[in-house]
């Protein structure tokens, strides 16, 4: 896990990401949509992607990625993430990370 650690130390937001997965590239859009600007690591293109990718499945990502960590804690994959903006939750962890400094809901009328 000290790979990973140390990866995610003092962002406020990290996304482990793969180029060619529309999840991750989900995720991305989604949590910057809110003004945040993610780390984002695409493990397919680092040399040690295997083992960042062994460590997140250790984690208990399943898949491996879309893994998004807020606040340095690993919170989860897409379903987390959109199970928490459904819920109207996830501007609050980016908040609470200092992510973003300010969020207004979107008047839906």
């Amino acid at each position: 896990m000290d790979i990973v650690t140390s990866m995610v130390a003092e962002k406020p937001v990290v996304i482990f990401s793969k180029s060619s997965c529309c999840l991750s590239f989900s995720m991305k859009s989604l949590i910057s949509s809110f003004g945040a600007n993610p780390t984002v690591y695409e493990i397919d293109q680092l040399s040690n992607g295997n083992q960042i990718e062994t460590e997140l499945l250790q984690l208990g990502s399943q898949p491996s990625v879309p893994a998004v960590f807020i606040g340095q804690k690993f919170i989860g994959g897409a379903h987390k993430i959109m199970s928490l903006h459904v819920r109207n939750e996830l501007p609050t962890l980016l908040l609470n990370a200092k992510a973003i400094w300010i969020w207004t809901p979107k008047n839906d009328s």
